[in-house]
């Protein structure tokens, strides 16, 4: 038989596997027929508040709605014959209504709902009610008790059962609690446990409180008083009483080993429910209070889910499993000894779930199963039941099979339908669970809305439901964008339910998806749209801030999101709402907090949110400040010149205190002012003072940080120090003469901290070295130099100065050496000679003055030397023009100098002096040289005179800074094209008597870059350089870029336009005063072909032409000048010079100025010369020599007084000269005066006298005198 049923048994596990992983639960749509399902019911142990109606859940959903019944104790409950009980609408809840009186208790006991249609019928757990109690402790008096300090106590608290049972809390009259510590703890049971008792524990007010908490009561027990007496106190009590001196004796409580209060015994026991909390306890009496750990006897305690509290007493462990049973050892020690206490644990299990039976939806002939798997301990047993029956007792269904925890329907029929209930149950619990099976022909349905769109971030899984119903299950597959191909495989992830899972989403994947299902009754199909995000991301975090109290903070929090997604920032303070406080501004990407206080402090949190993922980032605000001032400042260990200071440091602010500034106050010498006295480092709050005598010492402390300094704290107490001789003489001590014959002794005088003591002086001592053997002393007080009268002149002294006060005298002081006074030196240097190196350097050699003659510390020479007259003839004319005398100083005893900054081709002389301390001596006799030619300066201008298709005519004017003969000119020049690129250099000679010239076969309409320079014997000066272009043909103009210059005036100004039609980008408008002898003013264009001249003034004509510019700022085209004349202001008051009497009176005066001059200037032809005239040739200068023909001739001289020019005529400008190369040392350029140096060593020589130029004005005409010269001096 056995044998038999074996095969049978193995096609029946196969069919249970084969159908178990086919087969999944669904929900059935409500407008389809089903059996009843149960959606909420109570729990299963209800305890119900007496004072509230009584409302026990049944709910369920079905097809037809199902109806509901209920049963109490196992008997049906008939609700329409208790008014107090209702049941809710369309629903099984039940509602007891208790507010008439009725007690709650009545209804105590075991409920069950029955929800039923006509295709089956599903049942409710037992559903127990209970009333929950708060009784009140029962009344008893309590005697006060009395122990021995040191010994161990235990206050019982016993609360009322309850239920559910009360927490357990102690505290006093006030309600506050009683501190705990591990001397003193409350165990599980309520009761408050002392290992030892100290006299601290005595008090009337131990009260235990237990609180109800369903009724949300509290109930208390009487106060507990204890007192705790040393042996003394113990035994004058019992004297009282029984009249013995010595009952206990003397000694306390003896300090002893620990042994357990809770559990007893060395061992015991628990039982703990797989899921629940495990809590082991163990709370041991000893002298000291003893230490309590644990540990697991046969393995390790889990750390994440274990925890000890009451101070180490009790072991909690949480969601306790089957691993958590065996031994546990709490182990009790103090010095004394130890002791142990094993806990044997062992876990039971209510019955849990492994696989709950599931709804079945079946088509007509198809196969299905029921599993219900349940574990516990000991062994669950497994019962079925159909429609609230057990299911041997239910009528036979040949397509249903039961085999233990499986039902296995094969075949099933239409109308077989039903509710089957598996009930799992041991001695600690049960489980029941309903499950239908549904038999239904229906074809596909999609539930998932149409078109439904999903967004996700990329990299993310995106999950497209298709939620579908059918029956037989239908088939899903999916399709993307078409319905041409499959998706199949990877990336997709194709889940039962009909889910098609994407793992890692990227952009491509966007768009529209197809999910269609199918049975053997019909296909359907649904839309829905997949959009990827790009994700949230924050660019800039906020940083880390340190912050100093009242200023401004701002943390950025940058990012970057999806633009089709509307981000939302949030910020944080320590994971909570921003303070409600105008102080912080949040913006788009930025958070700002004014003037931070110290309550600012903490982590702020960006948040970033959209409506599908968020980024954050965390910073902390530290806000720091100067340190608080030190308190509490105390001098301690006194001594005769030190003493300790410590004080207590002031809050640090967040800013760690780098270091401490001791400062005194002197309130004998110098009160109400503070000195820093010493350092320390911030890690110190003590510092041993040095002092000196005789002050009275006021001392404060002030603090430093990264910050600042603190605020000072309050003064110490004073501290006096006793008088003592000084310690110290005066420093700085010098002797030097201030007269020819007297010695100034100087020194810096002590501080009222040098003092030591009153009486402060000072006994100062000298004598002249090697003459004197003797010292010379006097005392002085309250100076700081004394004057030694009747000395030589600058002799050596030997000088000292000690301080003495009234307690003695300071130490041997030093000697130092000093001079008595100078005076002016007796001899003038001798110039040896003078080498001339170069056309702008000479050097000057001198004999030294012998040392007497110096009567004083030889401090150096001084060299004078200035420009006589330039060496060109029609400069001198016999009146030498200096220059402003130059002034080198060469320190110590030197013998030659040189004289930087000369002018080339020049007269000069040259003196020297000695000085001393005291000043100058004479000066030496005064010596000429003459500068060599160098090269000439820079021409004076060149320009274009004419312009031609293939010639140009150039202009120039002679160097001002000819520097020597002019030999010559030399011209250079090369084209230049559009794109700036230079041509061919070509080269002419000119000589030095032309001052223009033309050059022939040049390109036509091509611009030209010249280099004009002038050279003498010496060699080519500098060279001006200009930019030129010849015209385009002939018809042009000298200046063919350039045309219709034309002008307009208004109230703005000036208004000038113009054509043009060259390359160049810089154009210019230039202006001048018509016949001013300015600069012409410019102004630049900015590509436009008009410009406005605004501030020119009123009454006045200007000339104005057009310029463009070459790469090196030369002018390369200019248009023709134009007059442009502004009219003047009008005046409403009368002009004098219109009328008629002034016009004949200004003519009346004219004529007799006139017969006047004209009678005049004939008697002076008659009669010969000027008396000036005649002075002059009286005295005529020997330099002066005539002219010669090719030089630049002024005439004679003029017969103006003033030796002014006559009107128009020009004044050569004077330059700079340049000065030839030298490698000469610096030293040799002297000092001082008026030469100075660059710091790369060049002399730099500034004439501030007159200049060559000035020699030459009043020189520039020749012509005879004549009346009409005459009348022309006056207009």
């Amino acid at each position: 038989m056995l044998m038999m049923d074996r095969p049978r048994d193995c096609r029946t596990l196969l069919l249970v596997l084969f159908l178990g992983n086919m087969v999944k639960a669904l929900d059935v749509p409500l407008d389809l027929p089903q059996p009843p399902t149960i959606t909420h019911q109570s729990p299963k142990d209800y305890i119900v508040d007496p004072r509230e109606n009584i409302v026990i859940h049944c709910e369920a959903k079905g097809k037809p709605h199902p109806s509901f019944s209920w049963t109490r104790n196992g008997i049906h409950f008939d609700i329409d014959k208790d008014s107090k009980v209702t049941m809710k609408p369309h629903s099984g809840t039940l509602v007891i209504d208790i507010s008439g009186g009725e007690k709650a208790e009545a209804y105590e006991g075991v409920y069950q709902c029955t929800a039923r249609n006509e295709h089956g019928t599903a049942i409710s757990n037992n559903i127990v009610i209970r009333q929950s109690r708060s009784p009140l402790w029962s009344k008893e008096k309590i005697k006060p008790i009395i122990v021995q300090e040191g010994v161990s106590l235990v206050l019982q608290c016993r609360p009322p059962a309850g239920l559910p049972p009360p927490i357990i809390f102690w505290m006093d009259n006030n309600f506050q609690r009683l501190p705990q510590s591990r001397r003193v703890s409350q165990g599980l049971n309520g009761d408050l446990y002392f290992s030892n008792v100290v006299t601290e524990d005595s008090r009337s007010d131990y009260i235990c409180y237990a609180r109800f908490p369903h009724t949300q009561t509290i109930q208390q027990k009487q106060p507990i008083t204890v007192r705790v007496l040393n042996m003394d106190a113990i035994n004058e009590t019992m004297a009282a009483y029984l009249n013995d001196t010595d009952l206990f004796g003397d000694d306390p409580a003896e300090e002893r080993r620990p042994s357990f209060l809770v559990p007893t015994g060395s061992t015991s026991s628990k039982m703990v429910l797989r899921g629940q909390v495990l809590e082991l306890e163990c709370i041991a009496e000893g002298l000291p209070t003893p230490e309590v750990a644990w540990s697991k006897v046969s393995g390790e305690l889990p750390t994440k889910r274990a925890s000890f509290q009451n101070f180490q007493k009790t072991l909690r462990i949480v969601d306790v499993s089957e691993a958590d049973a065996g031994e546990y050892r709490c182990t009790a020690k103090n010095r004394l000894g130890s002791v142990h206490h094993t806990i044997r644990v062992t876990v039971k299990a209510a019955p849990y779930w492994i696989s709950a039976p599931r709804n079945l939806v079946l088509a007509p002939l198809e196969t299905g199963v029921l599993t219900c798997r349940a574990r516990g301990n000991p062994k669950p047993t497994i019962s079925w039941f159909m429609n609230g029956v057990p299911i041997e007792n239910a009528p036979a269904d040949l397509s249903r099979k039961v085999e233990d925890d499986t039902i296995i329907f094969t075949e099933v029929q239409t109308g077989s339908s039903a509710v089957y209930q598996c009930n799992a149950s041991n001695e600690y619990g049960y489980l029941l669970s309903n499950a239908f099976v549904n038999v239904l022909a229906e074809p596909p349905r999609v539930l998932t809305p149409l078109n439904k769109v999903y967004q996700v971030i990329m990299n993310k899984p995106a999950l497209l439901d298709c939620a579908s119903f059918g029956s037989p299950l239908p088939g899903i597959t999916w399709f993307k964008d078409s319905r041409s191909s499959v998706l199949v495989g990877d990336p997709f992830v194709f889940h039962e339910n009909g889910t098609l899972e994407i793992p890692v989403a990227q952009a491509f994947n966007s768009g529209k998806y197809t999910c269609v299902a199918t049975n053997s009754f019909g296909i359907s199909e649904n839309h829905v749209y997949l959009e990827v995000k790009e994700p949230t991301r924050i660019l800039k975090q906020p940083e880390y801030k340190v912050v100093q109290r009242n200023r401004n903070v701002v943390f950025e929090c940058k990012v970057k999101h999806d633009p089709s997604l509307i981000p939302t920032m949030t910020w944080l303070k320590d994971n909570g709402e921003l303070p409600d406080d105008e102080r912080f501004i949040v913006d788009s990407d930025s958070l700002t907090i004014m003037e931070v206080t110290e309550n600012d402090e903490g982590t702020y949190t960006c948040i970033m949110n959209t409506t599908l993922d968020q980024d954050s980032a965390s910073a902390e605000l530290t806000v720091v400040e100067k340190p608080d001032a030190p308190t509490d400042l105390e001098l301690t260990d006194p001594g005769a010149r030190s003493v300790q200071l410590t004080w207590i440091p002031g809050d640090e602010h967040n800013s760690p205190i780098k270091k401490f500034l001791i400062q005194y106050e002197d309130a004998l010498h110098d009160s109400g002012t503070w000195h820093n006295l010493t350092e320390v480092p911030g890690t110190k709050t003590t510092a041993h003072l040095k002092l000196s005598p005789f002050v009275h010492y006021s001392f404060r402390v002030i603090a430093r940080n990264d910050i600042g300094y603190s605020l000072p704290s309050q003064p110490s107490r004073q501290y006096r120090t006793n008088p003592a001789a000084p310690d110290e003489n005066p420093s700085e001590v010098k002797g030097m003469g201030t007269e020819p014959n007297n010695l100034v002794i100087s020194w810096k005088p002590l501080t009222g901290l040098q003092w030591n003591g009153p009486g402060l002086q000072y006994k100062v001592m000298w004598r002249q070295m090697h003459v004197d053997e003797k010292w010379t002393s006097v005392t002085v007080a309250n100076v700081s130099k004394f004057v030694v009268a009747g000395t030589p002149t600058f002799v050596p002294y030997e000088v000292k100065v000690q301080a003495v006060n009234n307690y003695g005298h300071g130490p041997n002081p030093a000697v130092i050496i000093g001079y008595s006074g100078e005076d002016l030196p007796v001899e003038a240097p001798e110039i040896a000679r003078v080498l001339v190196q170069n056309s702008t350097l000479a050097e000057v050699y001198w004999k030294s003055v012998p040392a007497k003659s110096v009567r004083g510390k030889l401090q150096g020479y001084r060299v004078y030397y200035w420009k006589e007259r330039s060496l060109h003839k029609h400069n001198g004319h016999g009146h030498p023009h200096h220059m402003e005398q130059q002034t080198l100083t060469f320190s110590g005893n030197r013998s030659h100098g040189k004289l930087p900054g000369l002018h080339p081709y020049s007269l000069y002389k040259v003196n020297i002096k000695v000085f001393n301390g005291r000043g100058e001596g004479p000066a030496s006799t005064s010596q000429q040289f003459e500068t060599p030619e160098g090269v000439p300066g820079r021409p004076a201008f060149l320009r274009v005179t004419d312009s031609n298709l293939d010639s140009l005519t150039l202009e120039w004017g002679p160097p001002h800074e000819k520097n020597g003969r002019l030999t010559g000119y030399t011209l250079r020049y090369q084209s230049v094209n559009n794109s700036n690129e230079l041509g061919h250099l070509e080269e002419l000679t000119v000589p030095a008597n032309e001052t223009s010239i033309t050059l022939h076969n040049l390109k036509y309409s091509t611009r030209y870059k010249f280099y004009f320079s002038a050279k003498t014997l010496k060699g080519p000066g500098p060279s001006v350089t200009e930019e030129f272009a010849t015209i385009m043909d002939a018809a042009q103009p000298v200046s063919p870029v350039f045309g219709n210059v034309s002008s307009s005036v208004g109230e703005d100004g000036a208004l000038i336009t113009w054509e043009y039609w060259g390359p160049e980008k810089h154009i210019y408008v230039e202006y001048i005063v018509e016949n001013s002898d300015e600069d012409w003013q410019k102004e630049m264009v900015n590509g436009s072909q008009s410009h406005v001249l605004k501030g020119l003034k009123e009454g006045l004509a200007y000339k104005v032409r057009v310029v463009a510019k070459g790469h090196a700022d030369q002018t390369v085209h200019r248009s023709e000048e134009l007059l442009v004349t502004l009219p003047a202001m009008a005046s409403r008051q009368v002009d004098i010079a219109t009328q008629g009497w002034f016009i004949g009176l200004m003519c009346a005066i004219a004529l007799l100025i006139l017969v006047l001059l004209i009678v005049c200037f004939i008697k002076r032809n008659k009669g010969g010369k000027y008396p000036v005239k005649e002075k002059e040739d009286a005295h005529a200068d020997p330099e002066i020599q005539p002219m010669k023909d090719d030089d630049i001739t002024f005439g004679e001289y003029s017969d103006n007084e003033d030796h002014k020019p006559l009107k128009g005529s020009r004044t050569p400008s004077s330059g700079t000269v340049k000065r030839d190369e030298s490698d000469d040392s610096l030293v040799d350029y002297g000092e001082g005066g008026d030469g100075q140096f660059n710091e790369d060593g060049s002399f730099i020589g500034q004439y501030s006298g007159k200049t060559e130029r000035d020699t030459v004005q009043g020189h520039e005409s020749s012509e005879a005198p004549s009346p009409v010269n005459a009348m022309n001096s006056f207009v």
